[in-house]
């Protein structure tokens, strides 16, 4: 097992985030990446995990809730990237699913961090989605 040197590492949503990352770098390098949008998802995708990372390190609730908002926006971009390389028939569907599948569970997680902050106020039972 791998040793713990910052307490970032010990949270379930990066790890989840590094998991992604993996999932990325499988698009990636199956592609020919004539498009700027495998770029786009890599810089997102790592924008995620140093954003919980650094996030995870402010004392306050209003900077590491910053930083997690910035985290979930890179998923949300991530998903958008995702979603355009299933449309234009870049990745089959099995990856699209995968890296949807893993991006929801981020965010969820993230979500959890955010609300579970003293300083952020949440309507309870607030919907986000198509109806």
């Amino acid at each position: 097992m791998k040793k713990i040197f910052f307490p970032h590492e010990k949270l379930r949503v990066y790890q989840k985030s590094l998991e992604f990352i993996d999932i990325v770098e499988e698009i990636i390098t199956s592609a020919e990446r004539k498009s700027s949008i495998y770029d786009q998802l890599e810089r997102a995708s790592i924008s995620i995990v140093l954003n919980i990372a650094e996030g995870n390190g402010k004392y306050t609730c209003r900077d590491r809730n910053r930083f997690f908002d910035i985290s979930i926006g890179s998923a949300f971009e991530c998903s958008a990237c995702i979603d355009i390389l299933f449309r234009k028939g870049k990745i089959t569907e099995n990856q699209h699913e995968k890296a949807r599948e893993n991006l929801k569970a981020v965010a969820d997680m993230i979500y959890g961090l955010v609300k579970s902050s003293e300083s952020r106020v949440y309507k309870a039972g607030e919907k986000y989605g198509a109806d």
